[in-house]
């Protein structure tokens, strides 16, 4: 199985080398990258460059933001199975990518745990998020997965399609309801972490950011899962979030 990973990035030199370097160290040998590059002024496409170039398709060029560049990806990759790296995030470790597709052999989708770490150096972790199988009610019970660690054969992709852009935070929210709720594919959750995952501080852009994001999930729900105006999994969704911080279940 040749599993094909989208990296977006803009502006990411700062971080891009342990991305790449955790994708290039993978033990899994059938893989592929596809960067795309938002037309980034500083060093980034160089230290794209820098890296053996067999396995990566490399593209850059103006898009409108990060879920343009993701469907940009899904025109571009040729491998069996496809999944999302940031570009300031990484595989937990190198045998990541042989654990995914390990379940996508055996079914359509996998999702696993993620450490939210300070940086990647320490990797000092603030919050865990441990997969859940999916529960009765999937994402109308305030569960999902970490888009991050989510990754789905082809034949998936194909069916969903593409990232809405209409969602400007929130479209691989969208993208993973289609997939999960409405698709009927069958979906494995691993008990190991699979991405590390880095975070910064929580400005007042960030809480901004947060709050659209819950709203924009909100109306996506409505409109494909016909969820009223208030639903429990508005605030079931951020309450699950407190055990992360706790080191427990996400």
């Amino acid at each position: 199985m040749k599993i094909s990973v989208i990296t977006t990035a803009l502006n990411s030199a700062g971080t891009l080398r342990k991305t790449l370097d955790s994708f290039y160290e993978q033990d899994w040998p059938n893989k592929e990258i596809i960067f795309v590059d938002g037309a980034s002024t500083d060093d980034t496409v160089a230290v794209a460059q820098s890296y053996p170039q067999a396995e990566m398709t490399l593209i850059s060029e103006p898009d409108s933001g990060m879920y343009d560049a993701l469907n940009k990806g899904l025109r571009m990759y040729s491998g069996d199975a496809f999944g999302v790296l940031n570009s300031d995030d990484r595989f937990h470790d190198k045998c990541s990518m042989r654990l995914i597709a390990e379940s996508l052999a055996r079914f359509d989708m996998v999702h696993g745990h993620v450490d939210y770490v300070r940086d990647h150096e320490t990797r000092d972790v603030l919050r865990a998020w441990r997969a859940q199988p999916r529960p009765k009610g999937g994402f109308k019970s305030g569960w999902m997965p970490c888009h991050t660690s989510f990754f789905v054969r082809r034949a998936v992709q194909e069916a969903v399609g593409t990232f809405n852009l209409a969602y400007r935070v929130s479209s691989d929210y969208d993208w993973m309801i289609r997939a999960i709720d409405l698709g009927g594919w069958t979906l494995d959750t691993r008990q190991e972490v699979l991405i590390d995952m880095m975070v910064g501080g929580m400005s007042t852009e960030g809480w901004r950011a947060y709050a659209d994001h819950n709203l924009q999930s909100l109306k996506i729900r409505q409109k494909l899962l016909g969820s009223g105006a208030i639903d429990f999994a508005l605030l079931a969704k951020p309450l699950r979030k407190v055990g992360q911080f706790l080191g427990q279940r996400g």
